[in-house]
């Protein structure tokens, strides 16, 4: 007979709390070593060069893992009897009073007047990276352009749940090989079927390929459905044990692979399988109560901040090359010094967001008011997340 007592509440994850600061710092790292746009440092060319190179497919993975995690994450911890509009809430607050925040300190140290309405208010609405004009999908605070994307994945996550949660576990893995596949097939609708010119600066492709193959927000569903169904595998105990150390050594190995394959090929496409891979193996290890570095005190504060780090960093970054240095270089020692400064003042910044804007909104607002008085009958029931097929 079905038990009327609730499902038991399913393990946490701190472990991949601790793992999202390490994406977020390779992010960090790839706009730091960036030549293009001067937020490399150093004078020495032969080792500004190295820096880039050695960070050159660090944002792309680092990105590509905050999609496959979001979508592990939400199925892992969708609740009974949850609402579709009590979901919204709370992903909405979770992303856009920090956004909104680091949106007007853009503007108000890079911006001003000086930007027009059609650049800016895509932008402080999430909706920039639909536009194919780098003017408008980089524009201001560079990194939330994959808020574009999040929002996308928390507007459609109630719809998508319940197909998921239907998948046969037999099935599973045909449906996450089949989202592998889709990400290939878009890369190669992007490398054969997209527009020649103009050239993307900073890239080996163009415009309209970087476009499309890497910011347009349904190209990423892929992942975040990946991440979906990872998690149905893992509840499932159906995903092969991984040990930590094996699985961040596949991450290098795919982090290698895309720096050897044409570009389009080398922005997810060649680290997502073991991102997976990680992924999965870092939430057996919390199953099973291992104890691991990513589950001590620094790296969960690390992994608290996180978020507000990714959204700060860029602006940091930007503040001191161009205001503070001009985008002089420097000799290595003071250049070492200049990325740790970067690195530290990013860390502040999002540290502040945290405190003084992220928890604060949460508490005050991610959970309607209690009504005093209850109604004795409803008319209609609020429409429900889906927790078990």
């Amino acid at each position: 007979m079905p038990s009327n007592s609730p499902p038991a509440p399913r393990p946490k994850l701190p472990s991949l709390t601790g793992l999202r600061f390490i994406a977020a710092a390779l992010v960090f790292f790839f706009h730091a070593s960036l030549i293009f746009i001067s937020m490399n440092p150093f004078a020495d060319p032969d080792l500004a060069d190295g820096f880039r190179w050695l960070f050159s497919k660090a944002g792309w993975m680092g990105v590509s893992f905050f999609f496959v995690l979001s979508g592990f994450v939400l199925t892992w911890s969708a609740r009974p009897g949850d609402t579709v509009t009590g979901f919204w809430r709370r992903r909405l607050l979770k992303i856009f009073p920090n956004h909104a925040v680091t949106w007007a300190l853009a503007m108000l140290l890079f911006a001003g007047s000086a930007v027009p309405v059609k650049v800016w208010l895509p932008n402080l609405f999430l909706v920039h990276s639909w536009f194919p004009d780098p003017a408008v999908h980089l524009s201001l605070n560079a990194p939330a352009w994959s808020l574009c994307s999040e929002l996308l994945f928390y507007l459609l996550f109630p719809f998508l749940l319940r197909p998921v949660l239907r998948i046969k576990e037999r099935a599973l893995w045909v449906w996450a090989a089949a989202m592998v596949a889709g990400m290939l097939a878009v890369q190669l609708v992007t490398d054969f079927l997209a527009p020649g010119s103009p050239a993307a600066p900073g890239t080996d492709v163009t415009v309209w390929q970087f476009w499309f193959g890497y910011n347009f927000p349904p190209v990423r569903m892929f992942e975040f459905v990946l991440g979906m169904i990872l998690a149905r595998l893992v509840l499932a105990g159906a995903f092969p044990r991984i040990a930590i150390v094996p699985a961040a050594v596949l991450c290098l190995a795919g982090y290698a692979a895309a720096m050897a394959v044409p570009f389009l090929y080398g922005l997810n496409l060649m680290t997502v399988v073991p991102i997976s891979l990680l992924i999965c193996a870092v939430a057996y290890a919390d199953v099973e109560g291992t104890r691991t570095v990513l589950r001590g005190r620094a790296m969960q504060w690390l992994g608290e901040v996180s978020f507000g780090f990714y959204l700060a960093q860029q602006i940091v970054l930007s503040f001191v090359r161009t205001k503070l240095m001009d985008e002089r270089t420097v000799a290595t020692p003071v250049g070492i010094a200049v990325v740790a400064t970067e690195f530290a003042g990013a860390l502040a910044l999002g540290w502040l967001l945290l405190v003084c804007v992220e928890r604060p909104v949460m508490r005050r607002w991610a959970r309607p008011r209690r009504r005093t008085a209850e109604p004795a009958e409803s008319s209609a029931a609020p429409q429900q997340l889906t927790t078990a097929s």
